[in-house]
């Protein structure tokens, strides 16, 4: 069908329409027509479901109501008293850019699968804890719908081959929440790391920092409007109590070990992804972990196939986060912008011009170019619309989730284990191996 007659149709029923038949990625246009997404009229705006009203997804919501491409049509929580909030946060922020001062549009659901099934959602946004990551990510894309999810991508190896390949099976656009590579100074850290600039690299340093150990605490009175039961979902049933729920920076449920990797799943899943990017493993990982003490090994290590060491919690100078060791020199790089170079003068080197955008490499460049993204959630926004991949598709968020999850069973193993990245195995340890997958609890067995 040639471009004319396209012009009328609108933004969701081309989306919709493309999506097609399972497995028809080709149906993809390279590009969306700016014309069918009309000059940010609400009902060509990309209709958005928000799952997760917890800490991380305030930032999404406050985005997502204010921009110009994003309608938020529904919202979905376990607890009653942040859903409520949730809607009404949203419906308050869309008041406000009305001249009749009211809005009355968000929907409000206790089960996501409900907001699924709408087929007037277009994508969503996950923050849940990591266990329900791959459920509802699986689900939301099998039902045609594109997905920004949370970092680490998923609770288990096999949920992140799973979730890769449902994605390009469904042709669907999936942005992992690895905002970092979405930042000027870890985009020219790696940049420096890929062009060669410090030559090999031996050695990489990064801190993640500690969370308590997991506690056996007692139970507690489930509060009214909490549905703990839907909030443990496929992980073993334990008695409620408000620490093993909760969300926050020192730990929370991100310290047991039933809904995540702990610290490997928490930073690991930002500073092993940048380290993987900037060793041009995107496609690929480590092949041995090494726990700490084990035979004396000082400190968390996984080694790549050329020898490249990553060494967790090891100083970092100056109190950077990621310190790449090579040859010729060092990078330093850190959030807020911060960047150090040995020799210093390699900080200034110029890759190209920086407004480029996605994968397009500028004409002429001869050195190794990066994607450029500069805002992670908008980034993910103009490839629902172009079709393009993001910045941190499901494949690398899959082999940035798996080193969090092997560095992880190494760690409760007390043993090192043996990885091959291209066959997906760990070799040689049966009982290792049973840990790429976990049992689920009935009734919630998704996949």
């Amino acid at each position: 069908m040639g471009m004319k007659g396209h012009w009328l149709i609108t933004r969701r029923s081309f989306l919709k329409r493309a999506a097609g038949a399972a497995g028809a990625v080709a149906a993809f246009p390279t590009i969306v027509p700016s014309t069918v997404f009309g000059q940010n009229a609400p009902n060509n705006r990309i209709n958005i479901g928000l799952i997760g009203m917890g800490l991380m997804m305030g930032s999404h919501l406050n985005k997502s109501v204010r921009s110009d491409d994003t309608q938020v049509v529904a919202v979905c929580d376990v607890d009653r008293g942040r859903l409520e909030k949730a809607k009404n946060t949203v419906e308050s922020g869309y008041a406000k850019q009305k001249d009749s001062g009211s809005y009355k549009g968000c929907a409000a659901y206790h089960e996501f699968e409900q907001l699924l099934g709408r087929d007037d959602i277009d994508a969503v946004f996950i923050a849940t804890p990591d266990h329900w990551h791959a459920p509802i990510s699986v689900m939301a894309m099998r039902r045609g719908k594109d997905v920004y999810v949370q970092k680490p991508m998923t609770l288990t190896i096999k949920e992140g081959r799973i979730m890769s390949d449902v994605a390009k099976q469904y042709g669907r656009i999936l942005q992992v929440g690895s905002q970092q590579r979405s930042e000027r100074a870890f985009r020219k850290a790696v940049q420096i790391v890929r062009n060669g600039l410090i030559g090999k690299v031996h050695t990489i340093y990064t801190n993640l920092g500690e969370f308590p150990p997991p506690q056996t605490l007692p139970e507690e009175p489930i509060p009214d409007g909490f549905d703990y039961d839907r909030w443990l979902g496929p992980t073993p049933w334990y008695p409620y109590n408000r620490k093993r729920v909760e969300g926050n920076y020192g730990g929370g449920w991100r310290c047991f070990w039933d809904y995540g990797s702990r610290k490997n799943g928490d930073w690991g899943a930002h500073h092993f992804d940048i380290i993987q990017w900037a060793l041009g493993m995107d496609d690929s990982g480590p092949v041995e972990f090494i726990p700490k003490g084990y035979e004396g090994t000082e400190y968390q290590t996984h080694i790549y196939a050329d020898g490249a060491k990553v060494l967790r919690n090891h100083p970092v100078k100056n109190k950077q986060m990621i310190q790449f060791v090579g040859e010729k020199g060092e990078v330093l790089v850190s959030r807020g912008d911060r960047l150090e170079t040995t020799p210093a003068e390699l900080k200034e080197t110029s890759f190209g011009p920086e407004e480029e955008t996605l994968s397009d490499v500028p004409a002429g460049y001869k050195g190794v170019w990066v994607y450029v993204s500069n805002q992670h959630e908008e980034n993910w926004i103009e490839c629902v619309k172009t079709r393009k991949q993001p910045i941190c598709p499901a494949e690398i968020g899959h082999r940035t989730a798996t080193i969090c999850h092997l560095s992880g069973i190494a760690e409760r193993l007390k043993r090192p284990i043996k990885w091959d990245p291209v066959k997906e195995e760990i070799l040689g340890d049966p009982e290792a191996s049973r840990w790429m997958d976990r049992p689920r609890r009935a009734p919630y067995i998704y996949i």
